[in-house]
């Protein structure tokens, strides 16, 4: 399958016009278009499957349990992990984050314990953990990161000591696109007793990930990153420290057995998916696994390297342009115009069709480090193509002239 204009007909929330002109999405970090099967498998979920799942042995449960599982082992099979019970469905990146600091951490730790984290976290990879040194006192320590955007692994090797119980790192930079070494950073990790906590929401939709080759204890996956729908994601676990793991929603299929008094709970991995399960965004999510597996995540990534290396290029030509963030990234760009606040510059790509995010990309920690209080981003999908990103050069030049001739 060719990707860039040929994939584009797949997906026809791109197919329309913004302000007069068509369509340039490079928001992609931020969530991604919904290619048709996804749609369609949605549809027929609730068209002609909609039950609970398990319990029902009518023909109806049957089906729907039949699909929840069934992309079960599709995720399974995608991040390559060993067991089936290994595979937890979440609400999002968010909530996978949060189980493992709340189930986990929080039982570990203890006053004078060490947490290791990068300045380039999402939030959501960075609140959990102080939550859980407020509740266990256990301490902070960040690993120093270079003016690139990148960190040194004899800074990542020092920071990580025998007092390290976890240490919770970005796969990819939502922000600076900065791809760090998680296998190495396992190694250093296991050497010291700790556990590896991975926000892989930037990086699974965009190459190749293979949790056992990466040797990472947690992995937390964004099922509406990889054009899923919203409000699924993907929790992986290693089997012992899941079973180690106390849940922290009750109720549904997640019981054993209930008494007055007390309860006892399921087995993995059922044990952490209380109540009615995302049964439809489960399937949705299946369906974009299948997509992204016919089109090979090899590929993926190298036709996104070749569309951010283009736009490096093409945009450094700008006057005023300051980009942040390594050469080596992944198919992102963040960026600001001199003189002209990134939601202005937004603003200004908006009115020529252009969509992009801009903030502090749930980044405020970074921003602080960078010296700014906010930024543009473009951020690049399989969909997307060079001329899209000359589109985008000529609405920033755009946003330039405007505001230089009306300030």
């Amino acid at each position: 399958m060719n990707l860039g204009k040929e994939i584009r007909k797949f997906f026809p929330a791109l197919d329309q016009e913004v302000n007069g002109h068509p369509l340039v999405y490079l928001d992609n970090a931020a969530t991604t278009q919904k290619p048709v099967s996804v749609l369609e498998a949605l549809d027929k979920y609730y068209r002609m499957d909609n039950s609970n799942v398990h319990r029902g042995v009518h023909t109806l449960g049957t089906r729907a349990t039949d699909a929840y599982e069934g992309a079960r082992e599709k995720v399974r099979k995608f991040i390559n992990a060993k067991h089936f019970g290994e595979v937890i469905f979440t609400r999002g990146a968010t909530t996978a984050l949060n189980m493992v600091a709340q189930g986990y951490a929080r039982n570990i730790c203890q006053e004078n314990d060490e947490i290791v984290l990068t300045y380039m976290e999402h939030h959501a990879n960075l609140i959990p953990w102080q939550q859980v040194s407020k509740y266990t006192k256990a301490k902070l320590v960040y690993i120093p990161m270079q003016p690139d955007g990148t960190m040194k692994l004899e800074d990542i090797k020092k920071c990580i000591t025998d007092r390290t119980k976890i240490v919770a790192m970005t796969h990819c930079s939502n922000v600076l696109g900065t791809m760090n070494p998680i296998a190495e950073v396992a190694k250093l990790a296991h050497e010291k007793g700790a556990v590896l906590v991975v926000d892989g929401a930037q990086s699974t939709p965009h190459m190749s990930v293979d949790v056992q080759a990466l040797d990472c204890d947690f992995f937390a996956i964004a099922g509406h990153k990889m054009m899923g729908p919203t409000g699924i994601g993907i929790l992986y676990g290693k089997k012992s420290l899941l079973e180690q793991m106390e849940p922290f929603e009750f109720g549904g299929d997640m019981i054993e057995y209930v008494h007055l008094y007390d309860s006892t709970w399921n087995d993995l991995p059922y044990k952490f998916e209380a109540g009615t399960p995302i049964i439809a965004g489960a399937v949705g999510l299946g369906a974009a696994n299948d997509f992204l597996k016919e089109i090979g995540m090899n590929q993926v990534q190298d036709y996104e390297q070749r569309l951010v290396k283009y736009a490096m290029e093409k945009l450094k030509e700008i006057q005023g342009f300051v980009m942040y963030g390594p050469k080596e990234r992944s198919g992102l760009i963040t960026f600001n115009l001199e003189g002209v606040h990134p939601h202005d510059v937004s603003t200004v790509l908006d009115m020529d069709g252009v969509a992009v995010r801009a903030g502090h990309h749930c980044a405020q920690p970074l921003m602080r480090m960078l010296d700014v209080t906010a930024t543009a981003r473009a951020s690049f999908y399989i969909y997307n193509t060079e001329e899209e990103i000359d589109r985008l050069a000529d609405s920033i030049q755009n946003a330039k002239e405007y505001f230089n001739h009306v300030f």
